[in-house]
């Protein structure tokens, strides 16, 4: 039976995009908008005012004192408006804003749901923390500020351009040159920084790997008397980074500093002063007209200086935009039409049946695995790093599909098997421990929300860190990473207790004690040996000493099959498990000398 593949939806398609994201929003945002150029309308009026009573109140004979009322009392009217209008835009975008982040996160974690669990591995907690949080928070001030104020810039200025060509259109485009030359110098200066962004990043890149190399390497030249010449190399990126930074920042600085000038109020007041009086000496223009152009013409160069900053938002927004999109996109677990669950007639036998997978098209990194895994038995993965064997065993608790070929449980496809039933009969244990900022007790019932007290504590003696647990502040009720920080060990432990408690007939193991110290690694190993007892097991293992006791070893090389047999047979055998093994013996007893995790148990012996 072939799976119902998820269909990728329009806005997984077009969700690069910011304006996909604020779909949501759209109609909210839109009248938050409405409302900001109305205000940004209204706000011209005030200004106008004062220059249009100049022409009311110095004028000679009597003062139209209705007409002064009249026009003050519009100003005041409009100021109201203004006000009444700029805090119900502000207060709609805020509201606008909060939808849109809590639709974002929601989809997220929708999203995040309905992934293959090999997606976090590859994109790491930190990218898709990243994500739900900071990301969307970079996109909060462009939502609720940064949108209006652009709106607010835009209507201002049209606006002050329509009153002040009715006024006198020979005055308006002398006024409009300080402003067409500043924003022709602020374009450049973006244009400037962004074609110099990859240099500047190449050259950060630089200079933090010379740091990288200098701090690791310390050692290394010390020893060998080298210090001085590491730090001079050192010295030099960092003197190479300095000047290439201070040419870079000199030149955008002095666009920046020009395009400010231009766009100053002082030059465009200065302007207008300078043509004003020529127009007025040459008798083309009324010295009451002059007015307009001083007071509301200096508002027109003070919006657009605010672009700049604007302009900032929308890139940072338009790259978290970017950053969101690619995750929402990430294709999904593809989830049976009709589930079907392995029967277990006394016992679920997993196969691998001409597997492959490849990250890549180009680049395979499994080829041709055909593999048994029998009820109650022990499956050891080794070989050379890069060989493939992390892959594989992230298969059976599907991380990934394979590219070609099946891997099936009881006879099912796990395509064919809901995830939920899936993980009631796979669990795993990672090199990377995953600990939840909760108490002990939950994140070892994490597969079993309902284990009471004395279940909890059963399979946290099994792992052996009951003892542990109990001398902590709180004991069970201990938070992870708030009352408490777990040691690697303790951590993994943990992690096994989980494993425990969840009860799968199936688990891999992959490098579980990688990391731990020796105290902690045969405490590991103890835990180990009780999880893996009348289980089928599929451990991935460095060193080949702790896996001697499996039921079959497979030698992985190159993402094949290159060997497979018991310890005896392999080192009969003489080919390339025999040469590890022999590497690892001369390597010391802290490698080849490990004691065998797996030796004894029930899972060993296929009792």
């Amino acid at each position: 039976m072939k799976p119902e593949q998820a269909e990728p939806s329009d806005a997984a398609s077009a969700v690069t995009g910011l304006g996909e994201l604020l779909r949501p929003v759209r109609p909210r945002l839109g009248t938050a908008m409405v409302l900001q150029a109305m205000a940004a309308a209204a706000a011209v009026v005030p200004f106008v005012a004062v220059a249009e009573l100049a022409r009311v109140l110095p004028a000679a004979g009597p003062v139209d004192r209705d007409r002064a009322w009249t026009v003050a009392a519009v100003a005041g009217g409009a100021l109201a408006v203004w006000l009444l209008l700029t805090s119900a835009a502000g207060a709609l975008a805020h509201r606008a804003d909060l939808a849109f982040q809590l639709s974002v996160r929601r989809r997220l974690v929708d999203r995040l749901g309905r992934v293959p669990l090999g997606s976090f591995t590859d994109r790491g907690a930190g990218g898709v923390g990243k994500a739900v949080q900071h990301d969307v928070d970079a996109m909060h001030h462009l939502v609720a500020h940064s949108l209006l104020s652009f709106t607010a810039v835009v209507v201002t200025s049209l606006v002050t351009l329509v009153y002040l060509f009715w006024v006198d259109w020979r005055m308006t485009l002398i006024l409009l040159v300080p402003i067409v030359v500043g924003v022709a110098l602020f374009a450049r200066r973006i244009v400037s920084m962004t074609s110099g962004m990859a240099a500047y990043e190449e050259a950060l890149q630089r200079i933090v790997g010379s740091v990288v190399e200098f701090v690791e390497g310390i050692a290394v030249v010390k020893m060998f008397g080298q210090a001085r010449r590491a730090h001079r190399q050192y010295a030099q990126a960092a003197d190479d980074f300095a000047e290439f930074l201070d040419a870079w920042l000199s030149r955008n600085n002095r666009a920046a500093a020009a395009s400010a000038l231009a766009l100053s109020p002082i030059t465009v007041l200065l302007t207008a002063l300078a043509a004003g009086t020529a127009l007025i000496s040459a008798g083309h223009l009324d010295p009451v007209d002059l007015l307009p152009f001083v007071i509301v013409g200096l508002g027109l160069a003070a919006p657009l200086q605010a672009l700049d900053f604007h302009g900032e938002d929308i890139e940072m927004a338009s790259a978290a935009a970017k950053r969101v999109g690619a995750l929402l996109a990430a294709p999904e677990l593809a989830v049976p039409a009709e589930p079907r669950t392995p029967e277990d007639d006394g016992g679920l036998r997993v196969e691998l049946t001409g597997v492959e997978f490849a990250y890549d098209a180009d680049r395979p990194v499994l080829s041709g695995i055909d593999l048994a895994f029998e009820p109650g038995t022990v499956t050891a993965l080794v070989g050379t790093s890069g060989s493939g064997k992390t892959t594989l065993a992230k298969l059976l608790p599907r991380f990934f599909d394979p590219t070609a070929g099946t891997v099936s449980i009881g006879g099912v496809d796990l395509r064919d098997i809901a995830p939920d039933q899936l993980y009631r009969l796979v669990s795993f244990v990672l090199q990377d421990v995953q600990l939840l900022d909760a108490s002990v007790r939950d994140n070892i019932r994490l597969a079993r929300p309902d284990a009471d007290e004395e279940t909890v504590r059963r399979a946290a003696r099994a792992a052996a860190i009951d003892e542990r647990i109990c001398a902590l502040p709180h004991g069970y009720d201990s938070v992870v990473g708030r009352d408490v920080r777990l040691s690697g060990g303790e951590a993994q432990r943990v992690s096994i207790a989980r494993a425990i408690l969840a009860d799968t007939p199936i688990v891999v193991l992959d490098e579980a004690t990688a990391h731990a110290d020796p105290e902690s690694e045969a405490l590991i190993q103890d835990a180990l040996s009780e999880l893996a007892a009348g289980r089928t097991v599929l451990v991935v293992a460095h060193r080949l000493a702790s896996v001697a006791g499996a039921d079959r070893i497979v030698v992985l090389e190159q993402g094949r099959m290159a060997e497979q047999g018991e310890h005896g047979e392999l080192l009969a055998a003489g080919g390339r498990y025999a040469r590890m093994w022999r590497l690892q013996e001369q390597a010391g007893p802290g490698n080849a000398g490990d004691r065998d995790a797996y030796a004894g148990t029930g899972a060993a012996k296929g009792e």
